[in-house]
């Protein structure tokens, strides 16, 4: 049968980006769909903008330590909320361009709409009808609003990047990456920040060191943490909007709440039925170790699939799944085991492979190393926040199966010791390996 095209993309984020662009330079004929800016939740209102704030945030946690050097600051150096946004907002419309400069380099055909799957073969876009041997999902997902009387008074993490305004106080609403990443730069930057919390911790399913670790410098250095609290409504009031508990309390007001409870995938209007697919009960698309879906010409790549959702690992199964389709390698496919993340807070969370009681309800014989330290960063400071680095390893041969940090660097630390896991490096090949003195990141290969 004659397909107008090889392979159709329906989403512009990361993980459809990066597999249109994979499957045409294997000489595959490709249209990419997306009805919004190229980019995806990342690059507009997720991981970009986002780290981009950490960075501001940053700045300013520079600037208070700076008196420590000798530096003779301000005590309350000035901070342009409007140029911040401003800036962030040219960077990411280069980003935009530079995505559509590569889909146009690399001969993809570039289609402006929202795609719905007519059959195994077809998308409609608007008016057309365009048909492919091959289609692949990459919708991405969505922030959730909850299910409460006033909720709409509060923001997403997507309106979030659309304030104009900087607060002077605000709520954020959650326990996940985002709240805590939210929550940690507006207070970093200045604002009055409530984190408030559904259960006693936030972050629950990293590894109970760093959790705790977070808490602890959480309390000392903010923002003000409120836990095990059930929002039953949020309501208007003079002076902001007033957050109403089960308990019968009533915090703020706040100028901002920030909705940061979870993601949703956009799985409603991509006319599934009509390729024979179901969802799973949360609306993901269930798919099989080679992002096949129930329909054997259609894939899904990214947060739509529930399976770790985060980008690269989007771009990383779409470029292995048209490294298969069309580069020849029948045996490439996404690995999903140990795969390293970093929460964006203050300081940084690095994670990879399995927690401590992973490991122990994995393995027969576990053993867990750990250092807590003040970086020397703040040797000259009163101001004294600590890094913890982890290792959980198994076995008589102690192969590592965890490493876990918060500190300092703890991102750009992380991703050479993801390697040595991904390998399956072992303790005493770590501590085989000379420390850079002074870091932080030596004490990683130098724990007893």
């Amino acid at each position: 049968m004659n397909y107008d095209y090889d392979l159709i993309v329906i989403g512009g984020g990361s993980g459809g980006i990066a597999t249109a662009k994979r499957a045409a330079q294997y000489g595959a004929k490709v249209a990419l769909i997306e009805f919004d800016r190229l980019g995806g939740t990342c690059v507009n209102r997720g991981c970009v903008p986002k780290k981009v704030m950490w960075y501001a945030a940053q700045v300013a946690d520079t600037l208070r330590l700076a008196p420590s050097f000798g530096f003779g600051l301000s005590t309350n150096p000035s901070f342009d909320w409007t140029t911040l946004v401003a800036d962030r907002e040219a960077y990411i419309r280069r980003l935009n361009g530079l995505y559509e400069q590569g889909l146009d380099g690399a001969n993809i055909e570039r289609i402006s709409g929202i795609g719905r799957l007519a059959s195994a073969h077809e998308v409609k876009v608007g008016s057309r009808t365009l048909s492919a041997e091959r289609i692949l999902l990459a919708p991405g997902a969505q922030p959730i609003r909850p299910d409460v009387p006033g909720a709409e008074l509060g923001d997403t993490s997507d309106e979030f990047f659309e304030w104009t305004s900087q607060p002077l106080k605000m709520a954020v609403v959650g326990a996940g990456y985002i709240a805590v990443e939210i929550a940690g730069v507006m207070h970093a930057l200045g604002t009055e920040t409530d984190l408030i919390l559904r259960k006693a911790h936030a972050l629950r399913e990293f590894d109970e060191d760093i959790r705790d670790q977070w808490h602890s410098i959480n309390q000392a250095h903010g923002p003000n943490l409120i836990n095990q609290t059930l929002i039953e409504k949020l309501s208007n009031a003079e002076g902001g909007t007033l957050i109403h508990t089960t308990d019968g309390r009533v915090l703020g007001p706040y100028d901002k709440v920030v909705w940061a409870i979870g993601r949703e995938p956009l799985s409603k209007d991509l006319g599934l039925a009509n390729a024979g697919i179901e969802v799973d009960a949360h609306g993901y698309i269930p798919v099989d170790q080679w992002q096949q879906t129930q329909c054997e010409s259609v894939f899904a790549v990214g947060d739509v699939t529930g399976a770790a959702q985060l980008t690269p690992v989007a771009i990383a199964a779409g470029r292995r799944l048209a490294d298969r389709l069309w580069g020849g390698q029948a045996d490439r496919k996404m690995d999903y085991n140990t795969i390293p993340t970093v929460v964006f807070s203050h300081p940084p969370i690095g994670t990879v492979g399995l927690t401590e009681t992973q490991a122990r309800a994995q393995f027969d014989t576990v053993k867990v190393y750990r250092s807590t330290f003040n970086p020397m960063k703040y040797a000259t400071s009163q101001t004294k926040v600590p890094t913890t680095v982890k290792l959980v390893v198994e076995g008589p041969q102690e192969r590592v199966v965890g490493v876990h940090l918060i500190g300092d660097a703890a991102d750009e630390i992380l991703q050479g010791f993801a390697v040595a896991v991904k390998m399956g490096a072992t303790k005493s090949q770590l501590d085989d390996t000379v420390a850079i003195h002074p870091t932080s990141a030596e004490e990683l290969v130098t724990l007893r």
